[in-house]
């Protein structure tokens, strides 16, 4: 029994190696490059840089009479103001609608659903967006950098292609993809249904995202016709990688001689090259490669594991009052004289029920105003900790308020997977006594909920952010070692899995060559007979 059970680990990690060396060693050196170029993504900060400015808000309707004029009545889930339509002012309306609802019981509205976009003078409704109007916003995106060059040319329209894979843009497909010429050769999309630029993707991200996120997140198989099968792809190449390395593992240790030499002096049995750097190198570097290829599995929450059918935040607690313009509100030239002619959106947004305007600079935080008069508003912290009591139907255990990050709350780089967002500091944390030990992060300067988690959230937090990108804040404050580690790491899981492919093509040499001259036996069969040095 343990001659079989041996023999079958020997299988095993062969012919599975065989497969998937070529797929580790892909991993390995693409996540090296994902280190530092990320997949392309155009963050809020990058899109505020390159709005243009509202000006004095001279001409523009008041927000309810453009709501008027557009037909649309009702309360509102969100309402924005920003010259982001072929460089002219629009308003962005999306009425307030049931939102899908996620497995769980989670509500997840999609981002740009339902929007509609009125001209801020006349109060038109306007249409998806052309390509005429994609080419304007898009030359209004480069902005300065465009001076004395072409006009960004209009390459077509498309659904999805290698720099568009999410679903964050669903909403906005087909999309029209612009090329400036700037020193960067920026490609730009622009959505068909607002006329928004909602992605850009320079040069070096294009080409790097070939050997990093494109091909690391087996994104070749996404868009065709494998394109509803490509998360069972991923899962299951993930386990047949897991079984590789425990296999690969145990062998290693089974052949190591941690005591007495092999007659050949050595404490791995292997002459050949390749296969003794396999055998160190996969005792070396075999529990880090097992880490990642189970944290890049966690990574894709298989099988839901990570979802704790958790309450939706009764965000009316936070609001007060609909999000819904009055006649009498202040116009855009009233608020932008208070916010300055350099403010790039203004958001309606209702706070502890007061309608409030967040006025938004290229930079920085944002100006507070209030929608009715452009006065100045403060949100009072004790009104705001008693109204977080009622986002959840659970007890309130307590709020936190937190000066720094810690491990569960803390900023990365913008071209990472999980950077990009807002993280202010300080910020509050509720904790709340629900079964899903929920805790939500509101930002106590505008009282905007920032992030949600909850035990199945923070489970995924420590098996896959902290296991595969190692987002530990003393490695992280203290760059470079971060990278020196990772990388160092990296190169020696792809020295195993590039070994690994060096003995598999052989091994197929072997088995092809004794398939076509009709041999037999141990070598064709998979056994080996062992040498006088391996005993």
């Amino acid at each position: 029994m343990r001659v079989r059970l041996k023999r079958w680990l020997f299988l095993v990690h062969r012919w599975l190696g065989v497969g998937l060396c070529a797929f580790f060693a892909m991993w390995f050196v693409s996540g090296v490059v994902m280190m530092y170029v990320g997949y392309p993504k155009l963050t809020s900060a990058e899109r505020l840089a390159h709005l243009p400015q509202l000006g004095d808000g001279a001409g523009l309707l008041g927000p309810r009479e453009a709501l008027e004029r557009a037909g649309i009545a009702g309360p509102l889930r969100e309402l924005r103001l920003a010259a982001a339509r072929a460089g002219q002012p629009v308003y962005l309306a999306v009425p307030e609608a049931p939102a899908a609802t996620a497995p769980g019981g989670r509500r997840r509205p999609s981002p740009g659903a339902g929007t509609v976009v009125i001209d801020a003078r006349s109060g038109q409704r306007l249409h998806d967006a052309d390509a005429a109007t994609a080419v304007a916003s898009a030359a209004a995106f480069g902005g300065a950098s465009l001076v004395d060059t072409p006009k960004p040319r209009h390459v077509g329209l498309v659904q999805e292609d290698a720099f568009t894979h999410s679903r964050a843009l669903d909403a906005h497909r087909p999309l029209h993809v612009l090329q400036l010429d700037d020193a960067e050769d920026t490609w730009l999309y622009v959505s068909s249904l607002t006329g928004e630029v909602v992605r850009d993707a320079t040069r070096t991200e294009r080409l790097w995202n070939y050997a990093g996120a494109w091909i690391h997140w087996l994104y070749p198989f996404r868009g065709g016709v494998l394109d509803g099968w490509w998360t069972d792809i991923v899962n299951w190449l993930s386990i047949a990688g897991i079984m590789l390395v425990l296999a690969g593992m145990t062998v290693g240790l089974m052949r190591w001689r941690f005591g007495r030499p092999y007659k050949s002096g050595a404490h791995s049995p292997y002459g050949s090259r390749a296969m003794r750097w396999h055998h160190i190198g996969g005792l070396l570097f075999g529990a880090v490669t097992l880490a990642w290829i189970f944290s890049g599995l966690m990574s894709m929450n298989p099988w839901r594991i990570f979802d704790t059918g958790a309450a939706p935040l009764r965000m009316q607690a936070l609001r007060g009052v609909p999000l819904q313009p009055m006649a009498g509100d202040a116009t855009p030239a009233a608020l932008l004289a208070v916010a300055g002619a350099g403010a790039r959106e203004l958001r309606w947004t209702p706070v502890l029920g007061t309608l409030v305007v967040q006025a938004n600079a290229a930079a920085g935080r944002p100006t507070l105003l209030k929608a009715a008069d452009a006065s100045a508003y403060t949100v009072e912290e004790g009104q705001l900790q008693a109204a977080i009591a009622g986002l959840l139907p659970a007890p309130l255990l307590r709020i936190e308020r937190l000066q720094a990050y810690d491990f569960h709350y803390y900023d990365r780089a913008a071209h990472t997977m999980t950077g990009g967002a807002e993280r202010p500091l300080p910020v509050l944390r509720a904790v709340f006594g629900d079964a899903q030990r929920s805790w939500v992060h509101i930002d106590p300067a505008t009282g905007t909920v920032l992030g949600r988690s909850d035990s199945g959230r923070r489970t995924s937090r420590w098996l896959f952010a902290l296991l595969h990108s190692w987002d530990w804040l003393p490695l992280l404050d203290r760059r470079p070692l971060w990278d020196v580690l990772l990388v160092g790491l990296s190169l020696g899981g792809a020295l195993v899995s590039l070994t690994g492919v060096v003995i598999g093509w052989r091994r197929l040499g072997v088995k092809l060559r004794a398939r076509r001259h009709g041999r037999t036996g141990p070598a064709a069969v998979g056994t080996r007979v062992r040498t006088s040095s391996e005993r």
